[in-house]
């Protein structure tokens, strides 16, 4: 069900699925901007990027995609990786830094939710489980080595640059590929996998 229709059915049910995704991208593109500027890239600071403001970070299509088919993006935070101290490990950094943060909120909604106090609350509790499962498939999917999403940067890391020139080169038609292989379900294997490494990471993490 797409999230427009969703709004006009069941504001509350909107609510809960829409915050949590919307503030998961926006902190996933963050992620990149700050870890970039720490490693000596002020180009996402400048731009005003580094910030919690959705209007900074909304793009026009992604938004409509999410409210339309429940699935969008925001506007990518530039990175001028050119800036970047140690290269190699500057674009493997700042790559898994969205993924990271993905990860970090997963975690934290699920143990959140081992709190009896939350977990018996139904609106706390509803909103926590979307905003794990929201971070788990966002991790997993930009785990992908599909250019652009940054599991093709992080592999870039540990190639050589005539590989990596072969990946930039892959990238205008990347959102193209993707989507086709979203369509046939050809994804969906890697996907899963993905997801159940990133579940059984956070289930160790809390001992279960």
């Amino acid at each position: 069900m797409g999230l427009t229709r969703l709004l006009f059915e069941n504001p509350l049910a909107f609510a809960l699925i829409a915050i949590p995704l919307l503030y998961s991208i926006i902190f996933h593109e963050l992620a990149h901007g700050w870890v970039a500027w720490k490693m000596g890239d002020p180009t996402a600071k400048m731009m005003g990027r580094l910030s919690l403001n959705p209007l900074k970070h909304l793009d026009p299509v992604g938004t409509l995609m999410l409210l339309v088919f429940g699935f969008g993006w925001a506007k990518p935070v530039p990175v001028n990786f050119a800036n970047l101290r140690e290269s190699r490990k500057g674009l493997i950094l700042v790559s898994a830094a969205g993924i990271v943060v993905n990860m970090m909120l997963a975690f934290a909604a699920v143990f959140l939710l081992q709190f009896p106090t939350l977990s018996s609350n139904k609106v706390a509790a509803t909103m926590l489980y979307y905003m794990a499962q929201i971070n788990i498939i966002l991790a997993a999917f930009n785990l992908i080595p599909i250019p652009p999403l940054d599991g093709s940067k992080i592999l870039m890391g540990f190639l050589s640059y005539r590989v990596q020139h072969v990946f930039s080169r892959l990238e205008p038609y990347g959102f193209f590929i993707i989507i086709a292989l979203l369509y046939i379900g050809a994804l969906n294997p890697l996907i899963n996998f993905f997801r159940w490494i990133i579940q059984s990471i956070i289930r160790v993490l809390l001992f279960q």
